[in-house]
């Protein structure tokens, strides 16, 4: 497999349900920070800055495999309790791209998930093909061989 993109991402106070536990629907705000880093900072690292003008979700789709703690023991003066997000290019279409990616707490594997998205002109209000430029940058994080 191709490098995965690895984006650590501090859990805050408020990301907590009433158990404790990080909320179910926070996994999607984790799983966008990192994937917005990947696509805005990455993308334009790569000098493709053309997400940053428009992606939209067409689909998520989370497993979750448990429950993750704000754990104030892996906390320090200079940092919150932090998860790590993995993800990579699953497919590649005309007009849209799935990103899949792992959530772990610690070395624990705590949720896996998927988002398909769509590359959006904002002017037209309309969708758009995924572009030569942005195809590439994609593939780097695609299994060898190329997305499926």
């Amino acid at each position: 497999m191709a490098d995965r993109f690895v984006y650590h991402c501090a859990l805050r106070w408020s990301d907590l349900d009433a158990y404790g536990h990080v909320n179910n629907s926070r996994f999607l705000t984790l799983y966008e920070e990192a994937r917005v880093a990947l696509m805005f900072a990455g993308g334009r690292a790569w000098g493709v800055g053309s997400f940053a003008d428009g992606v939209v979700i067409r689909r998520h789709e989370v497993d979750y495999l448990r429950p993750v703690d704000y754990a104030l023991g892996r906390a320090s003066a200079e940092a919150a309790p932090a998860v790590r997000v993995e993800l990579w290019v699953e497919e590649i279409r005309a007009a849209s791209f799935t990103v899949a990616y792992e959530l772990y707490d610690g070395d624990v594997l705590a949720s896996r998930a998927r988002s398909v998205l769509v590359p959006f002109d904002l002017t037209r209000q309309a969708p758009r093909r995924v572009s030569p430029q942005e195809r590439e940058f994609l593939l780097s994080y695609a299994p060898q061989g190329g997305p499926a």
